[in-house]
């Protein structure tokens, strides 16, 4: 399936970069390469990530970073649209499993 990014995640995967590169320039990379490990997973196994209380959404925790990818999977146009990237330590308006 193809992978559609909302604005947000646009927005989040610009901050999580910035923020890291100004602490580890190196570390940055690392973490920007995991994030996109497990974007390809969800593109070739959708349903990998576990559903939410909010209908259709979805929540798959990278691998080695922690960072929490929330998506959701529109079957009738072939694709996944990833909605946030978070770190667990940000603040969130809601609770999720």
């Amino acid at each position: 399936m193809r992978l559609r990014f909302s604005r947000r995640a646009v927005r989040d995967l610009a901050e999580i970069a910035a923020y890291i590169r100004e602490r580890d320039p190196s570390a940055a990379a690392k973490v920007r390469a995991s994030i996109l490990d497990s974007l390809k997973t969800i593109g070739a196994f959708p349903r990998v990530g576990r559903p939410q209380t909010l209908p259709r959404v979805h929540k798959l925790v990278t691998r080695k970073y922690p960072y929490l990818i929330y998506y959701s999977i529109d079957e009738s146009a072939g694709e996944i649209i990833v909605l946030t990237i978070r770190h667990p330590a940000q603040a969130r308006g809601y609770s999720d499993r």
